[in-house]
């Protein structure tokens, strides 16, 4: 089973990665094959903090991360701007060189314009005003900018800092991680919490299952 590496710096934001985290640990679906693991990085394996005050103990630093994996995908934050955030630069030129999924969402979208990276493929981020102001002379790629939540093109993924759910439905579709049946029923069901045909409620719902029918039975004697 490969390993997905999440890239994690400090401040990263937690939101961000929790719905492709949850569907490529614990499958698509319920029940369904699980074909990857969730793997953290960060610069070094110092505790790093999120956003929302997680403290992740990451699986690798840069030293010593695994050869063998399915794909990066960077979290957005605040320190995407940062010269640590440079120390990550080669590991990205190498997983793209490799076509090895290279993901990136809000600020790590940013970061991967700043670099080039998205130069040469359709992509997304928050606008392209935004992109262009913080990426700089290296960001050529106006022409291929595309005002979408989140954008694949071949093995790399770009999504802006609202765009969770669309991140991760393109990461699935480029990691082939399921059908694309399942993977459109899973983003349907978190966006719009639709539940399809084929889909049955117990599938979704049976961790909430005893909590909802006590819930239910307090408002009917109330």
């Amino acid at each position: 089973m490969k390993e997905v590496i999440f890239v994690i710096l400090e401040g990263f934001a937690d939101w961000e990665g929790a719905y492709i985290a949850t569907c490529l640990n614990q499958g698509v679906k319920p029940g369904n094959p699980i074909s990857y693991k969730v793997k953290t990085l960060s610069i070094t394996q110092e505790p790093v903090s999120s956003i929302g005050g997680f403290r992740v103990l990451p699986d690798y630093g840069l030293k010593d991360m695994a050869e063998d994996y399915a794909g990066l995908v960077l979290i957005g934050g605040m320190n995407w701007f940062s010269p640590e955030a440079e120390l990550i630069v080669p590991l990205v030129e190498k997983a793209i060189k490799e076509k090895k999924l290279v993901a990136g969402i809000c600020n790590a979208s940013v970061f991967l314009g700043m670099h080039g990276f998205l130069n040469e493929v359709k992509h997304t981020s928050n606008t392209l005003n935004y992109l262009k102001q913080y990426a700089g002379d290296k960001y050529t790629g106006d022409s291929n900018y595309i005002n979408e939540q989140a954008v694949r093109d071949e093995n790399i993924v770009t999504a802006n800092g609202t765009g969770q759910l669309e991140f991760c439905k393109e990461i699935l579709y480029a990691l082939e991680a399921d059908t694309a049946d399942a993977i459109e029923e899973s983003y349907l069901f978190y966006k719009k919490r639709i539940l399809s045909g084929s889909i049955k409620m117990n599938e979704r719902m049976t961790i909430l299952k005893k909590g909802i029918f006590k819930q239910s039975e307090r408002e009917t004697i109330a």
